[in-house]
């Protein structure tokens, strides 16, 4: 036995080379989807410079000057607060139709309990974003326990919200001098200071805080990677432990507070608190910030930071068509354009084989 067996004869002619795959290149097409699937934010990023570089061309040095760059901030601070509260839902393949409205009853509730009934106003406050954390937990409730489609759950929340703004503040508008008055502490993001030539205010250092925030909680906690882990395959999620239940209830809760919160920046932005802003189509530029932002509606795929780069692309085309005296319905075509072109590349990085 110690001998080479015969059938061992057999192998000693035989081919003894290791297969192997050979390097073939890449085309640059497909390393470039590689790129895009990997950096989620660099699609909204380059049309965001592409967009101020065309519109700076056109204009001029106006448009680069540091007051309409920081009047842009100015103007997205609440959409952008929005977009990232509506980004949490969108990224567990969901959607919330109702953190508009959310906002304008925060700031309803805010503004009565302050002004009306004449209650401290930091407490006033907290009653505000308590009532919106309790709006996104009903919405995560009827979602993650009921079996609810978020867009049916929404939408009849959206209508119950409405309603209840309006019978409970009588459509009755609270002037900025009342709160000047009787509550200053509600204006507080209304307050501005200078860096160099530019002039920013709260709201926009505090839109850029939450979304560098959120962004550190997504990539960086356990937390974070669920809430992308749902998104993308919610049953592969509960096999593997993660308690996809209360990853959907927390994250419809705490869009809610987010959606409050705008509510607070709102009032300084806006000076007065008016009820019959609900109409307003908040809800729909915020989703709009985060679908040109990257973020898949398919769920599970893109980063808030995109969303913030989708609110400035909108607050870039606006400003630049104002300025070339354009008439308004070309800011609404090319936002059509821009959603369309934003989902259809996102379907194209989504084929790609990693």
């Amino acid at each position: 036995m110690t001998g080479t067996q015969e059938f061992e004869r057999v192998l000693d002619g035989s081919d003894k080379s290791v297969a192997s795959f050979e390097h073939q290149d890449v085309s640059l097409i497909k390393r470039a989807q590689h790129f895009l699937h990997s950096t989620p934010a660099a699609v909204p990023l380059i049309v965001l410079v592409l967009a101020i570089i065309i519109f700076g061309a056109t204009i001029g040095g106006r448009f680069f000057s540091s007051y309409t760059l920081t009047l842009i901030l100015q103007q997205i601070a609440i959409v952008g607060i929005l977009g990232a509260a509506q980004t949490l839902v969108i990224l567990t393949a969901g959607i919330d139709l109702s953190i508009g409205v959310i906002m304008v009853i925060s700031a309803v509730i805010m503004g009565n309990v302050a002004i009306t009934y004449g209650i401290p106003t930091p407490i006033a406050v907290i009653g505000g974003l308590l009532v919106g954390g309790l709006c996104g937990l009903l919405n995560g409730f009827l979602v993650a326990f009921m079996k609810l489609p978020p867009f049916i759950v929404t939408l009849g929340t959206w209508n119950i919200v409405m309603a209840t703004n309006f019978i409970y503040s009588a459509n009755e508008t609270i002037r900025d001098t009342d709160v000047d008055e009787q509550a200053p502490l509600l204006h507080l993001f209304a307050a501005s200071f200078r860096l160099g030539s530019a002039v920013l205010t709260l709201g926009v250092i505090a839109m850029v805080l939450l979304v560098l925030l959120l962004w550190y909680v997504l990539n960086h906690t356990a937390w974070g990677r669920h809430v992308y882990a749902v998104g993308d395959d919610p049953e592969a999620a509960k096999l593997s432990g993660i308690q996809t239940k209360k990853v959907l209830l927390t994250v419809y809760t705490i869009s809610g507070v987010i959606a409050a919160f705008a509510a607070w920046v709102s009032i300084g932005r806006n000076g007065s608190i008016s009820p019959s802003s609900a109409v307003t189509d908040y809800n729909l530029q915020a989703i709009t910030a985060t679908v040109i932002g990257g973020i898949s509606l398919f769920g599970g795929r893109g980063s808030i930071l995109g969303t913030l780069f989708g609110a400035m692309i909108v607050g870039v085309v606006s400003m630049g068509l104002n300025m070339l005296g354009a008439d308004p319905q070309w800011k609404v075509l090319l936002t059509g354009v821009l959603i369309i072109a934003a989902v259809a590349i996102d379907q194209w990085i989504r084929k790609v084989s990693v």
